[in-house]
C-alpha cells in the first residue's frame, strides 16, 4: 500500500546540482534574481530561468517584483527548513563539498540559517532556552513560557509582534554543522535581529556568515551561558 504524499518529485527538483545551489543560496534569507541565482550556479541566465521556473511550478519558490526587478524567495519557511535537514544529512553522511571552503569555520560559528541564528552560537542560545525552560511544548508544538516571555521582554524581543504572525512562535530547526536544534520561528529571527541591533553582530556582505565583535559575543555567551550581566552592557 502506498500511503501520503510522494516525494519523488520534490527530491528531483532538489537533486539537480543547479537548482540545489541556487536554494542553498537562498537559505541566507535574501530575496535574489536570477542573474544572482545565475551566478551562484555556475550556469547561463537562460538555462537559470529555465531551473527557476521549474522551482516555482513545484511550490518551492515564490517571485516578487518590483519594478523591472523580479527577486525570488522561499515560498514558505518549510522549505528552509527542509534544506538545512538535507544539509545536516549531507554532512553526517559524509555528502560534502570535495574543496572545503576557507570560510567553513566562520559558518560553523554564526551563520544565517534563512532568518534566524545558526552554527554553535544558535546551538548554544537553544540551549539555554531548553535548560531553563524558556520554551515549553503545548498542543501547538513548541512555545514560550512565561519565564521565556519575561527573559525575551527584558532583552528587547517584541512578543507580541511574534505571537501575531502567522508563523510559528519558537520551531526547533536542526543545525547541519552542529546536528542538534537551534531556535526557528518568530523569537529566532526576532533574537537575531535583537543582536543586530544591539551592535554585537553584523551580517558578512554577501555571505551568511554572522560576525560577532569580541564585545558582542562576550555578551552573547554571558547571556546564554548563565553568567551575570543579562544584557552583556558596558
Amino acid at each position: 500500500m502506498k500511503d501520503g504524499p510522494s516525494i519523488v518529485g520534490l527530491a528531483a527538483l532538489i537533486g539537480d546540482r543547479a537548482r540545489a545551489e541556487m536554494l542553498t543560496a537562498l537559505l541566507g534569507g535574501q530575496a535574489l534574481t536570477a542573474t544572482e541565482l545565475a551566478g551562484i550556479a555556475e550556469v547561463t541566465k537562460q538555462t537559470a530561468s529555465a531551473h527557476l521556473a521549474r522551482l516555482l511550478d513545484g511550490g518551492l519558490l515564490a517571485l516578487e517584483k518590483q519594478g523591472r526587478h523580479r527577486y525570488f524567495r522561499f515560498a514558505d519557511d518549510d522549505v528552509a527548513e527542509l534544506l538545512e535537514s538535507l544539509l545536516g544529512v549531507a554532512q553526517r553522511t559524509g555528502a560534502v563539498r570535495l574543496r572545503s571552503s576557507p570560510r567553513d569555520p566562520d559558518l560553523r560559528k554564526a551563520r544565517v540559517c534563512y532568518d534566524h541564528l545558526a552554527g554553535d552560537l544558535g546551538v548554544l542560545a537553544f540551549d539555554a532556552f531548553r535548560k531553563r525552560r524558556w520554551i515549553a511544548h503545548d498542543e501547538t508544538g513548541l512555545t514560550l513560557s512565561p519565564a521565556g516571555e519575561r527573559f525575551c521582554t527584558h532583552l528587547g524581543i517584541d512578543v507580541e509582534g511574534a505571537r501575531g504572525s502567522r508563523r510559528p512562535l519558537c520551531r526547533e530547526c536542526l543545525d547541519w554543522s552542529a546536528r542538534r536544534p537551534h531556535l526557528a520561528g518568530g523569537i529566532g529571527a526576532r533574537l537575531l535581529q535583537r543582536c543586530f541591533a544591539l551592535g554585537w553582530a553584523k551580517r558578512r556582505p554577501r555571505t551568511r556568515i554572522v560576525d560577532f565583535t569580541p564585545r558582542g559575543e562576550r555578551a552573547f555567551r554571558e547571556l546564554f551561558a548563565g553568567v551575570p550581566n543579562l544584557l552583556g552592557r558596558p
